[in-house]
């Protein structure tokens, strides 16, 4: 079990993990461009906010499927539900204090620039 704690520490979540993430991206989608986050994908099922849902704040934008979502207090990006993947959460690493994101090197870029689903 690791934890997601955002900046200030209102929000903290559970994120059952069995050893390593299975998946480790950023993403060059405007949003994540902006926010420049390594994230980890996890399953719905392994992800919980265990402290301070009532502190986050949802970010939704272009086709409002997906769901990004920040602390209100300090306006850390923790997490947010994929529109690709919607069984799965991205997880900002940068959050997880056990990863030193620094430590990540070729870490793969996601073409959210050109979505699939953006294709017509």
């Amino acid at each position: 079990m690791k934890k997601l704690i955002c900046h200030c520490g209102e929000v903290e979540a559970e994120i059952n993990l069995d050893g390593d993430l299975p998946k480790i991206i950023k993403c060059n989608c405007s949003i994540c461009k902006r926010k420049n986050a390594i994230m980890g994908m996890v399953k719905s099922e392994d992800f919980k906010i265990a402290k301070g849902e009532d502190k986050l704040k949802l970010y939704q934008f272009h086709s409002k499927v997906a769901k990004h979502y920040f602390c209100s207090n300090c306006g850390i990006y923790t997490h947010h539900n994929s529109r690709a993947n919607p069984g799965m959460i991205g997880i900002n690493l940068g959050c997880v204090d056990e990863i030193n994101i620094f430590d990540l090197k070729n870490v793969p870029v996601n073409d959210g620039q050109n979505h699939p689903l953006d294709k017509k």
